[in-house]
């Protein structure tokens, strides 16, 4: 029984053993892949059959065999910002971006090995692209996509325009034989080509910004000032111009407003005048003599105050009630 339990102790171990083992060699053969990845498999530094692209359970040989992993989706590529001369002597600042994916991860494999590798490669195809293809046009081009006209405000009043009319518009047009949009696309062309040869697809090249550099960014912020300074300055001295009409309006209107005013209260006053004549008039038809006493004690009581001195003769017209009075 002992020796039993021993051969039985033995075969566990042995099959233990075995089960391990192949519990290993299934682990290390077996590898997954997803929707977003693809595989080339070594064998010793050597690749072995073709691509695996779809995902699932795959197998390979344990131990000898190695799983390379690439991305199979949109890879982004972000340029750093360059200064690019156009033809017309410009210097300016190009920022671009790319979205590109490994096409034939063998070729990508046997050229690039990694992503690190593969964004400069990039970088060494895409920027040069975009160098010469700046470098060979105006400013207008890299800026502009068509040469439709734009409208803007002219900075001095075009001769013959009438007061009251809106301001007067210029229509600059430019000049625009390729254009941003086609730029970008003549890059992602010449980088696709040249791409092609590394397993590398670029899918779309596009400029994300252009800006002049500091010292050209100077002059032209100068330039925009002194422009709107100008078209500031025109519009003041316009809004002046209808300010005085405004004030000279105003000034005739009052003139006149104050002549009618001025002509009814004349006339107003002609008429009270009148009928205080008349009123007089009857008053004094009726009694001329109380009609001289209450005037001559109005004028008494407007010419002699309390502290008055006067010299007349008793012979005075002005002081004959005194004298009935104290006659």
């Amino acid at each position: 029984m002992e020796g039993i339990n021993k051969n039985m102790g033995r075969v566990s171990a042995v099959l233990l053993a075995v089960a391990v083992v192949a519990a290993l060699v299934l682990y290390n053969s077996a590898y997954v892949i997803d929707e977003t990845e693809q595989v080339v498999i070594t064998q010793f530094g050597r690749i072995v059959g073709d691509a695996k692209k779809t995902p699932g359970l795959k197998f390979k040989v344990p131990f000898i065999q190695k799983v390379n992993y690439f991305p199979k989706n949109l890879l982004e590529w972000d340029g750093d910002p360059g200064q690019i001369p156009t033809k017309d002597k410009t210097y300016i600042w190009v920022d671009a971006f790319a979205r590109w994916r490994i096409s034939d991860p063998i070729v990508y494999f046997q050229t690039v090995k990694d992503e690190f590798s593969g964004l400069k490669r990039l970088d060494d195809i895409i920027d040069p692209a975009m160098r010469d293809l700046i470098s060979s046009y105006s400013l207008v081009e890299s800026v502009r996509n068509t040469d439709r006209p734009m409208d803007t405000f002219d900075a001095i009043q075009e001769q013959g325009a009438q007061d009251g009319e809106e301001t007067p518009k210029r229509m600059v047009r430019y000049r625009v034989d390729l254009g941003r949009a086609e730029i970008a696309r003549q890059i992602e062309k010449q980088a696709r080509e040249k791409l092609t040869d590394f397993g590398i697809q670029v899918v779309d090249v596009k400029i994300k910004r252009i800006n002049y550099i500091d010292s050209v960014r100077s002059s032209v912020y100068d330039r925009m000032i002194a422009e709107r300074n100008q078209i500031a300055e025109k519009f003041r001295a316009e809004g002046e111009g209808e300010a005085s009409n405004i004030r000279g309006e105003k000034e005739r209107d009052l003139q006149v407003i104050r002549s009618q005013a001025y002509k009814q209260a004349q006339e107003i006053k002609g008429k009270a005048d009148a009928k205080a004549t008349r009123i007089y008039s009857a008053a004094y038809g009726q009694d001329p003599e109380f009609y001289a006493f209450v005037k001559s004690m109005e004028l008494y009581e407007k010419t002699l105050e309390k502290d008055s001195t006067v010299i007349l003769s008793t012979d005075s017209e002005l002081m004959k009630y005194f004298k009935q009075s104290s006659d």
